[in-house]
């Protein structure tokens, strides 16, 4: 609107122009009042290119901030930059760090072995080059835990080249999100609510999650879609507590012998109201023989994902299940029970206490979620002595968050933990995440 405005000034000033120098020829000292009406008109002009290149007030930088929160194709806020950009470079990026606080006691009642721990989990750079106003790079470069000196590590999560061709059709081609529940594509600290990634989203449907490959995605309307053919996991890799979470290959001379095809379909049905579902499906035998015979390991996962936004309401809901095929034989390359299904759902609610006050730009946010995850719901008929019910857990999470801007978020939370062998700790997060 401002830029309109700014428009339609200047086109009447220049309007104006011709008539105020023709005046100057017969009225004497009128130059001065020609060169004013020019100076005033460089003003505007320079007024409108402000506002059109994106150089905005502190205010303005905020306000667009919070409209733009959604991200753009799957992305969020800060790793969408580049989508903005009108040519070459742009920059983002978010960081996080976290204190963990342990229970001295399990839920038995035997004593912790856990140490409280202070960590810079991620500081991450976001990186974007646009080629033209159809062409463009995308980039996410991640280092955990502060230094690779300490089991840390600096790792690509996403780079890509995305060619658009339309709203509904574009191209997608390198290393990309698998496209599955919330956090794995938008993981910037800002965007969820406690200090720590919800289990469900990290083990059931393992952020990050990241796959060479290429495909398409758009947006019909209110469908939004993205759909890849990609590198696919390998089995030997999966783990009894953390799933298929190990079989991750990160495009790091990934094996090709199997791949897999994963899509998801999101419908906002109106503003603040999100639903979709998002499924994967490849082989992760990877060439690997049992007993003479090559491993299939077919993967299928599907997740159904909801999201409801209403003035300081915040809520969301996932259910989440994986398939295994030949889970018997992957359990004896990775040398322990592997679940033939996994499954885990999790809802959450949080509300802006700040919302109906003068501090609207402002949030405080205490909310409540619930989940449970169980990486061996069922196991190979031969295996079933293995399972302990450690990995059956719930986690109740009660915290509170405090936006000062959009783009900053202090939080603090406690987690119970229950599983059903009960061995579950209880754990207090306090966290600061960003992004920009």
């Amino acid at each position: 609107m401002k830029g309109c405005i700014g428009i339609g000034l200047v086109l009447g000033a220049l309007a104006a122009g011709p008539a105020f120098a023709a005046e100057a020829d017969t009225e004497e000292g009128d130059d001065a009042r020609v060169e004013e009406l020019e100076r005033k008109v460089e003003i505007l002009a320079e007024e409108v290119e402000r506002l059109r290149g994106g150089e905005v007030s502190g205010d303005e930088a905020e306000a667009a901030a919070a409209d733009d929160e959604g991200g753009r194709y799957g992305l969020g806020p800060a790793a969408s930059k580049v989508y903005r950009s009108t040519g070459g470079v742009s920059l983002g990026g978010y960081g996080e760090w976290v204190y963990d606080g342990f229970d001295d006691t399990l839920d038995d009642g035997s004593a912790s072995a856990a140490t409280d721990t202070a960590d810079y989990l991620r500081l991450v750079l976001y990186t974007g080059y646009k080629f033209t106003d159809s062409i463009l790079f995308n980039s996410e470069i991640e280092f955990e835990h502060a230094t690779t000196g300490e089991g840390g590590e600096v790792s690509v999560e996403f780079a890509y080249l995305d060619f658009l061709l339309r709203p509904a059709f574009n191209v997608r081609t390198g290393l990309v999100l698998v496209p599955v529940g919330f956090v794995n594509e938008i993981h910037e600290p800002t965007t969820f609510l406690s200090a720590r990634r919800p289990d469900v989203e990290t083990v059931i449907l393992p952020s990050t999650w990241r796959e060479l490959g290429a495909g398409v995605f758009g947006d019909v309307g209110p469908v939004a879609y993205r759909a890849y053919v990609t590198t696919s996991l390998a089995g030997d890799e999966f783990s009894a507590e953390s799933g298929i979470r190990g079989g991750r290959q990160d495009a790091s001379r990934a094996a090709a012998e199997d791949f897999a095809v994963l899509a998801r379909v999101d419908y906002t049905a109106f503003p603040g109201l999100l639903a979709g579902v998002s499924g994967f499906r490849g082989d992760s035998g990877q060439g690997q023989t049992v007993g003479g015979e090559t491993v299939d390991g077919t993967v299928t996962t599907f997740d159904a994902h909801v999201e409801y936004r209403w003035r300081g309401l915040e809520t969301r809901a996932v259910w989440a299940r994986v398939d295994v095929d030949d889970a018997e034989e992957l359990s004896a390359l990775a040398g322990e029970t592997i679940g033939s299904e996994l499954e885990g759902w999790y809802v959450e609610a949080g509300y802006d206490v700040l919302a109906p006050t003068r501090f609207h730009r402002r949030q405080l946010i205490p909310f409540v979620r619930v989940e449970e995850v169980d990486t061996q719901k069922s196991v190979a008929p031969s295996l079933a002595g293995t399972v302990t019910g450690a990995n059956d857990r719930e986690v109740t999470t009660v915290g509170l968050v405090f936006r000062p801007i959009p783009r900053i978020a202090v939080k603090v939370d406690r987690q119970n933990h229950d599983d059903a062998a009960g061995t579950g700790q209880d754990v207090l997060h306090v966290g600061v995440g960003f992004s920009f």
